[in-house]
């Protein structure tokens, strides 16, 4: 294969492989989001790539996952557009300022609160079980209501650019908890919000040449795909089915991350002594 384009270890069997990964993290993207949690890792896998290749195409091919999924639920349940854009542009911001600081944060130092959160978060949801099953929103107050959205989109941005997994997942609950909407439109305004932080990212990636544009046209076809059907079938199974759905990826999140840190923290702790 061209390695402009693609990476040298790469063979036609990988190929087929990560495309049908990313058919799948399209998919669970479009439904409650943390596709990346399938795609990344496998692109990680492919011989010869480097972190920052992998980082950026996993951007690439999500963006339009993202996007299809974000057209999709647009057509069909039209989502607010004064909250969700809004909060898309704050959190295109954080993405950007989040990947120009990646390489200078300890990485490790995060993932332990990280795994904390996602507990947090799974015990939370499923304590209440009547959360998220419709829009009730928190705010009456316009203002404060658009602001809260604004200070989520530029947070939740500047963790995807810095880091990354689950930012989908945390993007939906934070719509549910604090803005008070339900499942299902919380997951179609986080598509239009995670498509921006996407892109924010891009913005500093591209310029530096990290995408392998071959494997990335790809994944994202593949992506795309995959954000479509995800979409209709949410919308298809309406917010119990994503409620479910969303507990399932925070528990996968959960065991992915913590085996990471057991990895690189505790692991680490015991080989030193």
């Amino acid at each position: 294969m061209p390695t402009a384009l693609f990476p040298e270890g790469l063979t036609w069997e990988l190929l087929a492989v990560l495309a049908l990964v990313a058919l799948a993290a399209g998919w669970v993207d479009a439904v409650v989001g943390g596709g990346g949690l399938l795609q990344l890792p496998a692109l990680l896998l492919v011989p010869g790539i480097t972190p920052v290749h992998a980082l950026a195409t996993n951007k690439f091919a999500s963006i339009f996952g993202t996007a299809t999924s974000s057209i999709t639920y647009y057509r069909r349940t039209h989502p607010d557009l004064r909250t969700a854009l809004p909060m898309a542009g704050f959190a295109l911001a954080g993405s950007f300022g989040g990947a120009s600081v990646a390489a200078l944060l300890p990485v490790a130092v995060f993932k332990p609160i990280i795994v904390l959160a996602l507990v947090g978060v799974a015990i939370f949801t499923a304590t209440r079980p009547a959360m998220g099953s419709e829009t009730r929103l928190r705010f009456s107050d316009r203002r404060r209501h658009h602001g809260s959205a604004a200070l989520i989109g530029a947070g939740i941005g500047f963790y995807d650019g810095m880091l990354g997994p689950g930012t989908g997942t945390f993007l939906v609950i934070s719509l549910v908890s604090v803005l008070g909407y339900n499942f299902l439109e919380a997951s179609a305004k986080a598509k239009i919000v995670n498509f921006a932080t996407n892109l924010g990212a891009l913005l500093l990636f591209v310029p530096h040449g990290a995408v392998l544009w071959g494997l990335g046209a790809v994944l994202a076809a593949a992506n795309m795909a995959g954000g479509y059907l995800g979409s209709r079938t949410a919308i298809a199974r309406g917010t119990g089915f994503v409620r479910v759905a969303f507990l399932a990826v925070v528990a996968v999140l959960v065991v992915r991350l913590g085996f990471d840190v057991w990895n690189e923290s505790v692991r680490g702790w015991f080989a030193t002594r």
